[in-house]
C-alpha cells in the first residue's frame, strides 16, 4: 500500500560555489532532471499518465513534488525494492535506468545527490557517489521439463520451431528438429499440446531461454479405455482377499477417531 499520495524528487549540487535551486541551475540539469522524473513515474508499462500527475516546484534544492500517485502500485513496490542496493533487477527497467544514470552522474560529481521520498518520510531512496545500486547476477541452469500451451505456429524451412502460447499469455519459441515435426502424426496447430523440452531456466524468475523440443507429450485429456480396464483388473486382483476394504484401511490408521 502506498504510504502517501505524493513523492518528492530532489537533486542537490553546487555550481560556482552556489547551491543548485530554482534560481540557479544549469540548463542541462534543468532539462534532464524533469525527464528522469517523468521516466521514473511512468515506468516502461506507463502505469501513470504524466498529464494526470500534478507537479509543484519547491524552493531550496531543485525539487519536484508529484501528487496523484496512490493507485500506482508498481511504483510503490519498486520504491520498496530500492531499499536494497542489489535490487535493480527487481524493478521496472525504466526506473532502474534512471537510478543507473543518477548513480553515474553522482560518481562523476561527488557533490551531486538525488533523493526520492514520500511526504511522510516513511520511504526514501537516495543516490550519491557512495551508493552502489546494481543488478544481482543472473543464474541460468540447464533443465528438462514438460510445458503445455496452445500451438500457434510450427514448421519453418531453415530454422524449424514451434510457437507455444503459455497459460500466462506469453509465447515461447521452441526450436524443433525438422525430422521430429515431419514424423508427428497429429496436426497440433491451434490445439493444446504438451511439449517435452530442453532449455536453460533462470533460477530467480523461472524464465526459459534457448528451448529445444525433444518430443510431444501424450494428450492428457485422452481417456485410454484399455489402460483403465487393465488398472481395474490389477486392483481387483490385489484386493480380492480383503473382505472389507474400508475396514482394512481404518485398521491401518489405528481405528476410527
Amino acid at each position: 500500500m502506498a504510504p502517501t499520495n505524493e513523492l518528492r524528487f530532489a537533486v542537490s549540487d553546487r555550481i560556482d560555489d552556489t547551491e543548485v535551486g530554482p534560481g540557479h541551475v544549469p540548463l542541462s540539469l534543468l532539462s534532464e532532471f524533469p525527464r528522469d522524473v517523468t521516466d521514473f513515474l511512468r515506468g516502461s508499462k506507463r502505469e501513470l499518465d504524466p498529464q494526470q500527475v500534478i507537479i509543484s516546484i519547491e524552493s531550496g534544492s531543485l525539487a519536484l513534488v508529484a501528487s496523484g500517485l496512490a493507485a500506482a502500485t508498481a511504483l510503490w513496490s519498486d520504491l520498496a525494492n530500492l531499499q536494497f542496493p542489489d535490487s535493480l533487477h527487481t524493478v521496472d527497467p525504466k526506473r532502474a535506468a534512471v537510478m543507473e544514470r543518477w548513480q553515474a552522474a553522482a560518481r562523476q560529481n561527488p557533490r551531486r545527490k538525488y533523493l526520492i521520498a514520500d511526504s511522510a518520510q516513511r520511504i526514501g531512496v537516495s543516490v550519491d557517489a557512495s551508493t552502489d545500486f546494481r543488478r544481482a547476477e543472473e543464474v541460468w541452469v540447464p533443465v528438462e521439463k514438460y510445458i503445455d500451451g496452445k500451438v500457434l505456429d510450427w514448421g519453418g524451412k531453415t530454422k524449424p520451431n514451434v510457437h507455444l502460447e503459455m497459460p500466462n499469455g506469453t509465447v515461447l519459441k521452441v526450436s524443433a528438429p525438422q525430422v521430429l515435426l515431419e514424423q508427428e502424426p497429429q496436426n497440433r496447430l491451434y490445439r493444446h499440446a504438451l511439449l517435452h523440452i530442453r532449455a536453460e531456466e533462470n533460477l530467480r524468475t523461472g524464465v526459459l531461454r534457448n528451448p529445444v523440443l525433444l518430443a510431444f507429450g501424450s494428450d492428457q485429456n485422452t481417456f485410454d479405455e484399455t489402460e483403465f480396464q487393465r488398472m481395474v483388473k490389477l486392483g481387483t486382483e490385489a484386493w480380492k482377499d480383503v473382505p472389507d476394504a474400508t475396514a482394512w484401511v481404518e485398521d491401518l490408521r489405528g481405528g476410527k477417531a
